[in-house]
């Protein structure tokens, strides 16, 4: 599917068409990674005419990690003819919880070349650096934590993990007007990394009252046999 990626200390005015604040990723996730799956992404360039025979294609190891959402994974940035387009990870943990099996995600990089010309960067980063309203994002930040927590509490992962995103996104603007301090810095992740273990806890139980249906029969009982244990 396609997601807006917003991150505000990554802006630099649009002077580096590698480092922008905001863009559109195709965001693939196969669970479980199949085998080839680094062989399915270069058949996925070359169907939209991006031989890799042709154009000069890097894997150039980067391992993924979002401190506030408690998640990581192992994996590459994708370079295209000097540029990265890509990023390849393979999903260890989400929301501080294991994955299993090991998920599989790429993301596509869709606009870094078209906002850069627009002039967007531009605007978005001096937004970012130099006009966030500081005291209101103070105030959201405490808003949808309350709501996340709220809405947890109502077994609603779903709009809950809405909730987590968007006091993780005001926090990275917080971070990029330079508002908070090195020890708030720290608190403020951890505040964030603990919703989104809340969220992820909840999600993965209203999965497992429905019996995990979409998973393989022999994984679903695994982690059917591992929930009840646990509790």
């Amino acid at each position: 599917y396609v997601q807006p990626s917003r991150r505000p200390t990554d802006g630099r005015y649009g002077e580096n068409p590698n480092r922008l604040q905001h863009y559109y990723q195709f965001q693939v996730v196969l669970k479980p990674n199949p085998d080839n799956f680094q062989e399915l992404y270069l058949g996925s360039l070359k169907h939209v005419g991006l031989d890799p025979l042709v154009h000069d294609v890097r894997f150039v190891e980067d391992n993924w990690e979002s401190p506030t959402l408690g998640a990581w994974g192992l994996g590459w940035e994708i370079w295209l003819n000097g540029m990265e387009v890509s990023q390849f990870t393979y999903f260890q943990q989400v929301g501080g919880i294991e994955c299993y099996p090991v998920t599989g995600e790429i993301t596509y990089g869709l606009e870094r070349l078209a906002m850069y010309l627009q002039g967007n960067e531009v605007e978005q980063s001096t937004y970012n650096f130099e006009h966030a309203n500081v005291d209101k994002l103070f105030e959201l930040f405490d808003f949808y934590e309350s709501e996340a927590v709220r809405l947890i509490a109502a077994e609603l992962p779903l709009p809950s993990y809405e909730m987590v995103l968007k006091a993780s996104h005001t926090f990275n603007l917080l971070d990029a007007r330079r508002a908070i301090s090195v020890t708030a810095r720290q608190q403020y992740i951890l505040r964030v990394r603990t919703l989104a273990r809340s969220v992820a806890q909840a999600y993965l139980m209203a999965r497992a009252k429905l019996g995990f249906p979409m998973a393989a029969p022999d994984i679903r009982d695994e982690v059917l046999a591992k929930l009840e244990a646990a509790q």
